[in-house]
């Protein structure tokens, strides 16, 4: 028996050594041990999908999610297109950009009116003959906690400036002010319009708002660059570069710099910000850029229910702005019409965003929405965001005692800035707003025709 035992175990040892076969060793049942894992080769005319998550999650009412597709082609195929079944009623899934023969595909999901809670859903990727279902996870969450108290009221001054023409400027409106406190005085840049509907730019300065309708207007054509359309400032002090920079709207968004933003004969020429306007934006209007120590970001309406953003690396302003994408959109393009401005909220981590909107009538409001990073999503406020409870709007001004009310329309404007760097921050707790309205005697029907002028909202609750 001893010399069975040790026959059987030096059959299993030169098994191991040459064979690999575990013949009886120790008695047990015999097998096979598993060979090396060989990888399946890919199979020509296929390919594979990748995406950049596979959990996407949106505010209620809030912003557009994307999600990238990546796909990786073994030899040729045929051209790929891409699908989503599943969306939860009321939201919208748009393919953004279809691979075709290319090697990637973006997919905009926009929560819109859906429901809270997640979704199954299923993105496809197909070439005709090969089919890859990848399934998502869509989450409708909850609106973030705002650090701005709503309900908002507001009371009104009276009109606060008008236009004044000369004998070479023949004005009819002054529009779209921009307001900030410095070398103390406030200074206005703002929209003039002529007489004829063209659009050209104002600047004036004063101690306080009661003398600002006496305060002499500089005419904008009369700098270097700025004749013809320019029109929808906005100026702000850029630390980083101890640079002032004038960013405005001439078709297509300029800016222009000074060393002093009361000179205004000293602004440069505006220089277009890109080469040309970028094949994801169908119309750009109400330019606005906001930095927050890392990036800045410009933010734009397209008069069509559409709100684009783009950034650039701080160091890098006013330079490389990547391509603008949606990132607000609306059935309606009443509901998000035009003049997008955001602000910091001063000792909180949020972002305030105002859009003007069109209301009962045609009158115009604002809806506003909060983010807690500027690239992140922005959600309606809530009891600030419809026509019937607006951020600010004729459901909620009032005109201060004495004061006849003198418009049913508040419009582009600015609110009033802690200070006047790229941060763009304002006080929640203190709001006031420098708007356009207009009183009837100013209405026409055209709209470049309407006399606007200028008031000032200051939060009454």
């Amino acid at each position: 028996m001893i010399v069975r035992k040790l026959r059987n175990l030096l059959f299993c040892f030169l098994g191991l050594v040459f064979g690999g076969m575990l013949i009886g060793c120790g008695g047990g049942t015999a097998a096979t041990a598993t060979p090396p894992h060989t990888p399946a080769q890919p199979v020509a005319g296929t390919f594979t999908v990748a995406v950049d998550r596979t959990l996407v999650t949106a505010p209620a009412g809030g912003s557009i999610q994307r999600v990238t597709a990546t796909i990786t082609r073994y030899s040729n195929t045929n051209s790929i297109g891409v699908s989503v079944t599943g969306m939860p009623t009321g939201t919208v899934a748009t393919v953004e950009s279809q691979p075709g023969t290319g090697n990637s595909s973006t997919i905009a999901l926009n929560p819109q009116s859906g429901a809270l809670g997640s979704f199954p859903i299923t993105l496809t990727v197909t070439d005709g003959v090969n089919t890859v279902p990848l399934p998502l996870t869509f989450t409708i969450a909850a609106d973030l906690t705002p650090q701005i108290a709503t309900p908002i009221t507001w009371s009104s001054s009276a009109q606060l400036v008008a236009p004044v023409s000369n004998s070479t400027h023949s004005l009819n409106a002054i529009k779209d002010p921009v307001a900030f406190f410095y070398k103390n005085q406030w200074n206005v840049y703002a929209t003039d319009v002529d007489t004829t509907g063209a659009y050209n730019m104002l600047y004036l300065n004063f101690s306080d708002w009661s003398s600002a309708a006496g305060a002499p207007q500089y005419y904008m054509d009369q700098t270097p660059g700025f004749s013809g359309y320019h029109c929808a400032p906005q100026v702000f002090y850029f630390a980083p570069q101890n640079k002032w920079y004038m960013l405005l709207q001439a078709g297509p968004p300029q800016l222009s710099t000074n060393s002093d933003p009361t000179q205004p004969q000293s602004w440069s020429k505006p220089a277009n910000i890109f080469a040309s306007q970028p094949s994801t934006v169908s119309a750009w209007i109400d330019f606005w850029i906001i930095c927050d120590g890392t990036h800045c970001f410009l933010f734009f309406a397209g008069d069509n229910g559409i709100i684009y953003r783009s950034q650039t690396n701080e160091q890098d302003f006013p330079n490389n702005f990547s391509t603008p994408l949606p990132i607000l959109q609306s059935a309606s393009h009443f509901d998000l019409f035009e003049s997008v401005h955001v602000y910091k909220l001063l000792n909180t981590t949020q972002y305030l965003m105002m859009v003007e909107g069109l209301g009962s009538g045609g009158h115009r409001y604002f809806r506003a929405f909060i983010a807690n990073s500027l690239d992140g999503d922005f959600s309606p406020l809530a009891n600030a965001n419809t026509w019937a409870a607006p951020f600010a709007g004729p459901q909620n001004v009032t005109f201060a005692s004495g004061v006849t009310p003198w418009t049913s329309d508040i419009s582009h404007g600015d609110l009033i800035h802690t200070g006047y760097d790229e941060t763009q921050t304002v006080d929640p707790a203190h709001l006031q707003f420098l708007y356009m309205g207009y009183p009837p005697s100013g209405a026409n029907s055209s709209y470049s025709l309407i006399g606007w002028r200028l008031g000032l909202l200051t939060r009454s609750n």
